[in-house]
Parts: C-alpha cells; sequence; structure tokens
C-alpha cells in the first residue's frame, strides 16, 4: 500500500535520537526523555536530522495518531533543547496563604483559613518548583510532568463553597513558555 499521510519532524542541531522497539529516547543538552510510540499501523522512520512518521491506513484516525506522535516528539526536542516553564501566581485577600515545597510535594497552607494543610503533587524526576514572594516557577524537560504539576497545583486551590466571585484567593497560571 502507498502511504496516505505523513509528517515529519527535523531534529535541531545538538540532539541524538534513538528508536528501538517502540521506545524513543532524546538527548539534549538539558537532559533525556524518553517515550514508548506504539499504535497499530504507525510507523516511525528516522532518516539523519528528520523523523517521519506515517501512516498507510487513510482513516481519520490514524491521521490524528500521525499528527499526535509528531507533536509528542517536537515537544520532546524542545524540552531538552529549551525546557518549558510555566510561571503561576498567587493571590489572596482575606487569609495570607503559605507555600512550601517538601520534597515531591507542594504545600498550600492556611488557604482560606483552613487548618489543614493542602497537598499537590510534584510529578516527574525532572520536575521543579520554585518559590520567590508571590511567584511559583515549574519547569521542566517533560512539558506532560511540568502541565500535570501546574494542573495539580491549580486545582488543590479552587474554590468549592464560596462565591468565586468574591473569593479570587488561589494560584493561577499567568504563562507558559
Amino acid at each position: 500500500m502507498a502511504i496516505e499521510y505523513s509528517e515529519t519532524v527535523t531534529v535541531t542541531p545538538g540532539v541524538t535520537i534513538t528508536y528501538d522497539k517502540h521506545i524513543m529516547t532524546v538527548k539534549g543538552p538539558k537532559g533525556e526523555n524518553v517515550r514508548e510510540f506504539y499504535y497499530p499501523g504507525i510507523n516511525i522512520t528516522i532518516n539523519g536530522a528528520e523523523i517521519t512518521v506515517d501512516s498507510e491506513n487513510p482513516k481519520k484516525q490514524f491521521k490524528a495518531m500521525v499528527g499526535t506522535y509528531a507533536s509528542h516528539i517536537e515537544n520532546m526536542i524542545h524540552g531538552v533543547t529549551e525546557g518549558f516553564e510555566y510561571k503561576m501566581t498567587i493571590v489572596y485577600s482575606h487569609f495570607p496563604m503559605q507555600t512550601k515545597v517538601n520534597g515531591k510535594t507542594f504545600v498550600i497552607s492556611n488557604f482560606l483559613g483552613e487548618k489543614k494543610s493542602r497537598v499537590a503533587k510534584i510529578v516527574g524526576e525532572k520536575t521543579t518548583v520554585k518559590i520567590s514572594g508571590n511567584s511559583v516557577v515549574v519547569s521542566g524537560i517533560c512539558k506532560e510532568e511540568v502541565g500535570q504539576t501546574t494542573a495539580n497545583i491549580e486545582q488543590k486551590t479552587k474554590i468549592k463553597r464560596f462565591d468565586p466571585r468574591v473569593f479570587q484567593d488561589g494560584i493561577y497560571v499567568v504563562d507558559k513558555s
């Protein structure tokens, strides 16, 4: 059969990529990303400085998976060269909120005057969280781990029993770069 749909990803200089038994390893100046890519009917080939993701199947779901795999590979390359950084801001008006990083957890104390601290999980080995004043910076080389850590922190400060128009306290994402 002929190739129905194909996408090409260019590899940044200084990045080495290996693909063996559905495991892709991307190494760069900031570290190493490893991910499994397996979907029946999707082929990944490395040709020098280009990675080709293609499918012989004309169905819509295969075209979508080709695009998804190409985006994941681009994100892996971007992560090991430049990294990902999400900036959050701490907002409170009623009770001063205290935050700290304790190992692989992010602890939020005195949120809306609560006695019990709220704890958000920091996902991944290479994800770092830095607090300075009212700003929190989550950074790392894996976009999914950085994004999930940011979402965990944001969800832990979600207001449930009060009017969100009045109680706007929380930790919110202000910049993704």
